[in-house]
């Protein structure tokens, strides 16, 4: 089973009143929970390790992650509030504004995390949940400690509006990114992670020599490209469609990838540490597909297997 660890909150998607005036409609989502949903509704067996409400979002959030068969079993119940982040859409991509203060997601503690994983073969983290502590300090204590003899994807979806310390932060990013065997990053997060005016090409070689066995650099609409330690480089075109937004686009193409190596059988460490280029285009493509239609329909909506 791979365990998606991070955040799970309601996104508020304006929407007009039948008065006329922009209201407010509650959504399930979540990055990280987002690529838990998209990846039960492929058919991957997937769990779900985050902070839940008692509220009635959270109820929202836990019907949600029963009805695409996400297993619940590790999730972490209080009777804090659910994170909230109000959406703007223009032109199709999103920007929010977040109500995160003690709420069940950020609220978890290193000693919340289970000592044990049975049954669990991967670890998949990303999201705000690695910028908002104290559940930043939470995820990274549960990765040293279960990260070793699993696969490791980590997407760190960088929003520095979060990042209260820019030192401590990067501090903790970067030790996740020498534990984990694939990082996934837009081309603005690898600028934030490596600043400077240096051309993507050599930028990725130094994440490379961090630790991950492969790093995956989104572009949006220009696709995605797959590097391996090796040096090798697959470039993979976005799928075209007709863009109704991008909610859970990055998302649901982690949830592509993780379920193309794990049908493949590679998704360990060992696996992925000689994965083939046709394997990294395999899981690319397949990323792609699953993103492409998640963007064709409002939210985060992402696909069932049959609908591949």
């Amino acid at each position: 089973m791979i365990l998606c660890c991070g955040e799970a909150l309601i996104d508020m998607i304006a929407a007009p009143t039948v008065s006329g005036e922009q209201g407010f409609v509650p959504h399930s989502g979540g990055a990280v929970f987002n690529t838990a949903i998209a990846l039960g509704r492929l058919g991957v067996p997937a769990g779900m390790l985050t902070g839940l409400s008692t509220d009635m979002f959270g109820q929202q959030l836990a019907k949600a992650l029963q009805a695409s068969h996400v297993d619940a079993s590790h999730v972490i119940r209080s009777d804090r509030p659910t994170t909230l982040a109000f959406a703007q859409l223009l032109y199709g991509h999103a920007t929010y504004s977040f109500i995160d203060e003690n709420s069940a997601g950020r609220m978890l503690t290193p000693e919340d995390m289970p000592d044990q994983l049975p049954a669990i073969s991967a670890l998949f983290f990303g999201g705000i949940s690695l910028a908002c502590e104290p559940s930043a300090n939470a995820y990274a204590a549960l990765l040293n400690r279960h990260g070793s003899d699993r696969a490791v994807m980590l997407d760190p979806n960088i929003r520095p509006g979060f990042v209260q310390d820019q030192t401590r932060y990067r501090t903790r990013l970067n030790g996740m990114i020498a534990q984990a065997d694939i990082v996934k990053v837009s081309d603005e997060d690898l600028d934030w992670i490596i600043p400077g005016p240096e051309p993507l090409a050599e930028k990725v070689p130094l994440l490379l020599q961090a630790g991950p066995a492969v790093v995956i650099v989104t572009k949006g609409r220009d696709g995605a490209t797959g590097y391996l330690a090796d040096g090798s480089e697959i470039a993979v075109p976005a799928t075209p469609v007709e863009v109704v937004d991008t909610i859970g686009a990055g998302d649901t193409i982690n949830a592509g990838i993780l379920a193309a190596l794990d049908n493949a059988g590679q998704l360990t460490k060992s696996g992925l540490r000689g994965l083939s280029t046709e394997n990294l285009r395999a899981a690319l493509a397949n990323g792609s597909k699953v993103a492409a239609i998640t963007v064709s329909r409002a939210g985060a909506n992402p696909p069932w297997a049959d609908e591949l």
